[in-house]
């Protein structure tokens, strides 16, 4: 036991960092981390103590920046799940399920109104965006308008919107005949914000194809993703 706390103690925390950092730029396995950085057991070990005890979630908050909440966009994007992701225990919640693309995650994002992250969460890739919706109106917290596409269009999630005192923009379905005064056509041609946040987030391989078969790592490596975001642009 004496041996194995002194092979811990000699990496030092940065070296631990840049192995994580490492197989998040790649998207590689734990196992091929270079052992010249540290023993991969011990990198997947610190990032899967953190995101148990939230620590991501906790750096997210502290180190995004000033919010613009006057326009908050949401949408969801599919990611594919490679064949690493299986294999978690059924006790474990995966946030993995098929749809058209196959075996996806689907991420519910949140960006406000210079196309920041400001929250998300995790599904299998079937579930329906709007399903999710209320659930990452609460995480917004705060907002003038809510700008979301036609896969949004319910009197619930608008009425979600509403008791937060955000301004439904979402454009009724084609087949609706119910009016619309409250959509802002200017706002909804901005809906872009979310989109440039999906490609950017997916800029690094860990993210735009899942490996994590746990949604609190995949989740922590999300976290990770939007710090990378905030911290480049200030």
């Amino acid at each position: 036991m004496q041996e194995t706390v002194q092979f811990y103690g000699c990496y030092r925390s940065k070296n631990i960092m840049e192995a994580i950092l490492w197989k998040f730029r790649t998207g590689a396995a734990w196992r091929d981390i270079p052992e010249d950085l540290c023993p991969w057991q011990i990198a997947y070990n610190r990032f899967n103590c953190w995101a148990i005890n939230g620590l991501w979630d906790k750096f997210f908050l502290k180190l995004r920046g000033l919010l613009d909440t006057e326009w908050v966009f949401i949408d969801g994007s599919c990611i594919r799940a490679h064949q690493h992701a299986s294999g978690a225990r059924h006790s474990e919640n995966r946030a993995i399920g098929t749809s058209r693309g196959g075996i996806t995650t689907k991420i519910h994002l949140a960006v406000d109104a210079n196309g920041y992250p400001l929250d998300f969460d995790i599904t299998g890739g079937e579930v329906h965006d709007g399903q999710i919706a209320p659930k990452l109106i609460e995480l917004v917290g705060k907002a003038d308008y809510l700008v979301a596409d036609k896969g949004y269009d319910s009197e619930k999630l608008r009425e979600c919107a509403r008791i937060l005192d955000m301004i439904p923009v979402i454009p009724r379905k084609t087949n609706s005949f119910k009016g619309n005064p409250e959509f802002d056509g200017y706002l909804y041609q901005l809906r872009h914000l979310v989109e440039n946040a999906f490609a950017r987030l997916k800029h690094f391989r860990a993210i735009a194809t899942r490996y994590d078969k746990l949604a609190r790592n995949y989740k922590a490596m999300l976290r990770l993703a939007c710090i990378f975001i905030w911290c480049k642009d200030k």
